[in-house]
């Protein structure tokens, strides 16, 4: 059950800790958010949608970008990470681009639709918006380049470049299976780009002078 669920469940007005009904809150607002867009979601729906009244939406969130950007970050924080995870999950190459595609195809299908906030938000043209979208995608691409970099000794710019590749091959073939209802089982996408990733990457050196890296006869 979700913290508006729950919400819902109590009267109207019940108090809440201060956390649990910021959490809540923060869950109504997403609902809303993902469902119509910035510019058309109205607070007396988010509270609405949150069991509460106006004025205590407010005791936690001044406005509504405010509201927006703290779940922003809450959900571009979950990027970074997810990729971050992906990456030390094993030490092979292969496998770890495979759990790199993963993480980003697990993130776009979560039924919350919270990915619609950080790549498809219509409100990019503000500022502090495009800074966190753009940070965590800085921030996941940097992640894959450091690894890039470690195993093949490339410069880092040239493993950088690299990495912005990977996760944006990763987000945009996501965001396209799902949008397109494609009749290709998930597991099945992830190998598909993975393995087109993998064939990428796997032709450079694992240090100057040395052989292709491992799995590249595969």
């Amino acid at each position: 059950m979700t913290a508006v669920q729950e919400a819902q469940e109590r009267p109207r007005g019940a108090r809440l800790p201060r956390s649990a009904r910021r959490e809540q809150l923060l869950g109504a607002a997403q609902e809303v958010f993902v469902a119509q867009g910035y510019h058309a979601a109205a607070m007396d729906d988010i509270a609405d949608r949150a069991g509460v009244s106006k004025p205590v939406l407010y005791q936690h969130f001044p406005g509504k970008l405010e509201l927006y950007l703290a779940l922003l970050d809450k959900h571009c924080d979950a990027l970074v990470e997810s990729t971050r995870e992906a990456l030390t999950t094993t030490t092979d190459n292969k496998l770890r681009v495979a759990a790199t595609m993963e993480a980003y195809f697990n993130y776009v299908s979560s039924e919350s639709g919270a990915f619609r906030l950080v790549f498809e938000s219509d409100l990019t043209n503000e500022p502090a918006v495009r800074e966190r979208v753009e940070r965590a995608a800085d921030a996941s691409a940097t992640l894959v380049s450091q690894v890039i970099a470690e195993d093949t000794d490339l410069p880092d710019a040239e493993s950088k470049l690299l990495a912005v590749g990977v996760c944006g091959l990763a987000q945009i073939t996501a965001r396209y299976w799902l949008s397109q209802n494609l009749e290709i089982p998930r597991d099945a996408a992830v190998k598909l780009v993975a393995s087109l990733a993998w064939r990428g990457l796997k032709g450079f050196p694992m240090h100057p002078g040395e052989g292709p890296a491992d799995g590249a006869a595969e």
